[in-house]
């Protein structure tokens, strides 16, 4: 059930293809009569980026990167606004200065990310909001040095070891507490994070209570109210839900005495990773509705934390078929990316999209067989898809894993001393290798 009229309508992130992922035709043999098809990331064959770097190899548009970017920038254009990408969600320096030219913020929720942040573009730090409900003394202390623009607070402890380390360094510590809303998001419960029951925020009912403690601190000033409700959700009633609730809040913070000049809504915006896939704009549009509505008027400063949605279609994971395998009549590919490159599938049940890199052309489509993708881990939960219909392959064959731009390499592990791939961005015919593939060696290089 909805408050105040909020939208209840399906949402769904277009995983588009063009501009960052086409197939285009290839013709050889004499006079061209042999026709496939090959998927290009932008203007480069994923075949021939698999032969020159190997697989398992993440690949990067950096055209759709932009564009998506763009596009959620835009949407908002009405109302006053930072954009700042959630860096958890893909990490890799080459994209974090990439979304630095396009004036992007950042949201970070360790030291580590920080860092990260720092080294893309050590002028972001004014554009990062610091969350994530353990935050050290050493890296709070970090962030304040450096001059960032927030921190999200989630706790009362946590407010007075912030207060303790802006005190030690004189200086003053811009806050907003992050409240949770007790808002339900149809989301997987491990990525739900706005219920009392979760770890994360302050009940809202209270948060008049502590914002009053933090404005008697004299290196605190309450600057805004921060909410986050979770990940992957694909309907807008929950937002409207969250950020009515935040906009009350706002009100009579400000009839206490607060000067809140932001509002930071979180990230959270689905993507389509299996269901039917509208027109990106479109979807970002009725999600900036459903965001800015219960806060007009307010005269606040609207911070947005979008990761999946700007970097998850912008990024494919190509792995190579190793082996075909039958046990009875159970049909197994054995490819040579595992669950230590990509775990959404064995943490969540996820879906990704699998299509062949090189493809026969549509009229002379290979046969379709039901078979289980896996990868070399010794774990029963090694899989990339199960019982999928796919165009049968052959070994050696190379597949693209869609959407896997987030929480992908950012989630990949050493697990059963496997190096993790490389990394590649493509803009246009461009190319560049933006992590070099682990070596095993490294792996073990700070062992004693």
């Amino acid at each position: 059930m909805t408050r105040r009229g909020a939208v209840a309508e399906p949402l769904y992130v277009n995983s588009d293809r063009p501009p960052g992922f086409v197939l285009h035709q290839q013709r050889k043999g004499l006079f061209y009569r042999s026709v496939s098809v090959v998927l290009h990331c932008d203007e480069i064959s994923l075949v021939k980026l698999a032969e020159r770097f190997g697989t398992p190899l993440y690949v990067y548009s950096a055209t759709a990167i932009r564009e998506r970017f763009g596009v959620f920038d835009d949407a908002f254009r009405k109302f006053p606004h930072t954009v700042c990408y959630s860096v958890k969600a893909n990490s890799n320096l080459s994209i974090l200065r990439l979304l630095a030219r396009q004036g992007s913020g950042f949201d970070v929720v360790s030291g580590g990310e920080l860092e990260r942040v720092l080294a893309a573009d050590r002028r972001s730090a004014r554009k990062v909001v610091f969350s994530g409900v353990g935050k050290t003394r050493e890296e709070m202390a970090a962030a304040l040095k450096a001059g960032i623009l927030i921190f999200n607070v989630e706790s009362e402890s946590e407010l007075w070891a912030l207060a303790e380390c802006a005190t030690r360094l004189r200086t003053v510590a811009r806050l907003a507490l992050r409240v949770n809303p007790d808002v339900a998001a149809d989301t997987h419960p491990y990525i739900s994070t706005g219920l009392h029951k979760h770890k994360f925020g302050v009940p809202i009912n209270g948060a008049r209570e502590l914002y009053a403690k933090a404005s008697a601190a004299r290196y605190l000033k309450v600057a805004g109210v921060s909410v986050h409700i979770g990940s992957q959700i694909t309907e807008v009633a929950p937002f409207a839900e969250a950020v009515m609730r935040v906009a009350d809040l706002v009100r009579q913070l400000r009839s206490d005495g607060h000067s809140i000049e932001y509002v930071d809504t979180g990230g959270g915006l689905g993507v389509a990773y299996q269901a039917p896939q509208p027109d990106f704009a479109a979807v970002v549009a009725r999600y900036a509705r459903a965001v800015t509505n219960p806060l007009r008027g307010l005269n606040v400063h609207l911070l947005l934390e979008p990761g999946r949605a700007v970097i998850a279609p912008a990024g494919v994971l190509v792995t190579r078929v190793v082996y075909r395998k039958q046990n009875d009549g159970k049909r197994f590919l054995v490819v040579d990316a595992a669950m230590n490159d990509l775990i959404r599938p064995a943490l969540y049940g996820a879906y990704h999209e699998i299509v062949p890199v090189l493809q026969l052309a549509r009229s002379s489509a290979k046969a379709q067989e039901i078979v289980d993708v896996v990868g070399p881990v010794c774990e029963s939960s090694d899989f990339i898809a199960r019982d999928r219909k796919l165009p049968r392959v052959e070994q050696g064959d190379l597949f693209a894993v869609l959407d896997a731009g987030a929480y992908g390499m950012a989630l990949a592990s050493n697990y059963n001393t496997r190096p993790r791939p490389a990394e590649v961005l493509v803009s246009g015919k461009s190319v560049k290798i933006v992590r070099r593939r682990e070596k095993i060696r490294d792996l073990y290089s700070a062992e004693l």
